[in-house]
């Protein structure tokens, strides 16, 4: 598609929003349908997700029809525009690459002043599928809450309203952080997403289970009266308050939403002005010559690291785990999962002190897979490995860079979960048994990288398996994680023993038997899977490549 035509020129009239308006708005559509003409998949999946969005909004606005004059109506309501609004608020965040209009910095060679950039802009976001879920959910809003003519003006405005709020929000936080999310840090930032993911499905998981103790909805009239005066969710709050005859409520309500709309067309216009006219990286040289460590020798933490081969394995492992977005991601989603999971059952009083061995199986796991996780950098550790002692060692210092972390960790979920819950004496046994659990997984995972390596594509945030390879992923970790199980039984019939038979005063025990058995699991496991490596170093090095 061929770019606006824009007259340049001393005598060239400035554009204004009026003419830009209809030119982004096609410029929009433009871009949405010569996408869709790339591939048959991704007009499938826009397809897709179009008719779910409209379905999803149908149901909510059924739903919200029938809650009208329902006590808790205007609770609900409050608190599911406050999550729409964080909802626009992240999301760009972690998904820039979703909207390609969103990157204002393709903008910056075109004579186009901000403001009436900022009107074509904020009109042209109206057009998708985010903004069509959120104009349901606004519409539906004020039909619940609407009672008498007052309410009914309010939410006229109210609805709109809101819906401006989010889309500007968005557009803000994008354009501020355009140079951040187009960087190599903002990639990072868009694999971290699946931490956030798997972090919010636990905390409403744990909403769920204490609304459901606490007597429903009734519960979060607190909270919501603070949503309530936040943007967008305040313009809709404004509604149910016009309907219950606090019209200086209603009025304060919606005043906050309309100077909430003004302050962030501001601030998008400050940030929008700064990235269209202030040099970047590629265009200025770096203020200060670069420094660069002169010699080989390790500095820092990893000083502490042993000479040799174990020490140069561990830390480049370490350094994956700080610069590669997925193996990042991973590390960070296990070690935010392997405690919230524990601790919340602790709290909600429903969990036990074991569940505190969640932690070592969630950071065992990043134990599989070891070569695919090199990619197609696994060439140069190839050609060092010529014998099962180079692959033994190899694997050894992978492992021990991972029980870095996890040793630490492990203790440190364990004496969380037992003082939550106040059973210091499972202490003990709940350490000794993630140890025997942890050998397992470790010995498993060499095994499984040894025999069931596959790529981890690096062009999807979301794309952790190469095309041909789902069966390889699937029988590296849950056969893997099966057979950790079995290997654990020893330690896990000791610990049932000792609680069955009441000798709980012996339970100390099986922190040292499950350290030793830990221990020599992984060292079975690791010299088991040396010569299997060495001697399928072809095989593993086509595996990882792939894709």
């Amino acid at each position: 598609m061929s770019a606006p035509v824009v007259s340049v020129g001393p005598g060239a009239p400035a554009a204004g929003a009026q003419d830009l308006v209809p030119v982004f708005v096609r410029l929009k559509m433009a871009l949405l349908r010569n996408g869709l003409r790339q591939s048959s998949k991704r007009k499938a999946a826009y397809i897709t997700s179009l008719v779910v969005t409209l379905l999803l909004a149908a149901t909510q606005v059924a739903g919200l029809v029938l809650l009208r004059g329902h006590a808790q109506a205007q609770t609900l309501v409050v608190l599911l525009m406050g999550v729409m609004a964080l909802g626009w608020a992240v999301l760009p965040l972690f998904f820039p690459s979703g909207d390609e209009t969103l990157d204002p910095s393709r903008l910056v060679m075109l004579p186009l002043r901000p403001r009436p950039l900022i009107g074509a802009l904020l009109v042209s976001s109206l057009v998708g599928i985010g903004p069509l879920f959120t104009v349901a959910l606004a519409v539906g809003s004020v039909i619940a809450l609407a009672h008498g003519a007052v309410a009914v003006v309010v939410g006229v405005v109210a609805a709109p309203l809101s819906l401006l709020v989010c889309v500007a929000l968005a557009r803000w936080v994008t354009t501020a952080n355009v140079r951040l999310l187009t960087s190599r840090k903002g990639r990072d930032l868009a694999v971290l997403s699946g931490l956030v993911i798997a972090v919010g499905i636990q905390f409403l998981n744990f909403g769920t289970q204490r609304l459901s103790q606490a007597g429903g909805v009734s519960a979060l009239e607190p909270v919501a009266d603070v949503v309530g005066w936040l943007p967008a969710a305040s313009a809709l709050g404004a509604v149910g308050s016009a309907s219950d005859g606090s019209y200086g409520v209603a009025a304060g309500r919606l005043a906050v939403s309309v100077l909430a709309l003004a302050a962030l067309l501001w601030l998008w216009h400050r940030s929008l002005d700064r990235l269209m006219s202030s040099p970047d990286g590629s265009t200025i040289a770096a203020a200060a010559p670069s420094r660069r460590r002169s010699g080989t020798e390790r500095s820092g933490f990893f000083a502490l690291l042993p000479e040799g081969r174990t020490g140069t394995v561990m830390e480049r492992s370490l350094r994956y785990v700080a610069r590669d977005p997925k193996t990042k991601a991973a590390w960070v989603t296990a070690l935010a999962v392997g405690l919230i999971v524990p601790v919340l059952n602790a709290v909600q009083g429903t969990g036990s002190a074991y569940f505190a061995c969640f932690a070592a199986g969630m950071l065992g796991m990043q134990m599989y897979n070891q070569f695919g996780q090199d990619t197609s950098a696994f060439w140069m550790v190839a050609m060092t490995v010529s014998s099962p002692r180079d692959a033994y060692l190899e694997l050894r210092a992978r492992a021990l860079a991972l029980l870095l972390f996890v040793l630490p960790y492990t203790v440190l979920v364990s004496v969380v979960t037992a003082a939550v819950l106040g059973d210091w004496a499972a202490l003990p046994g709940v350490v000794g048994l993630s140890f025997a659990l942890l050998g397992g997984m470790l010995a498993t995972g060499a095994l499984a990288s040894a025999l069931y390596p596959y790529s981890i594509p690096q062009d999807g945030a979301f794309k952790n398996v190469a095309p041909g390879q789902a069966g390889l992923a699937w029988m590296s970790i849950f056969g893997g994680l099966l057979v950790s199980a079995l290997l654990s039984v020893p330690v896990i019939a000791l610990t049932i023993w000792l609680h069955v038979a009441d000798h709980h005063g012996w339970l100390w025990v099986l922190l040292p038997v499950g350290a030793a058995y830990g221990t020599f699991v992984t060292w079975l496991g690791v010299r088991l899977a040396a010569p299997r490596a060495a001697d399928r170093l072809p095989e593993i090095l086509a595996a990882v490549s792939k894709g």
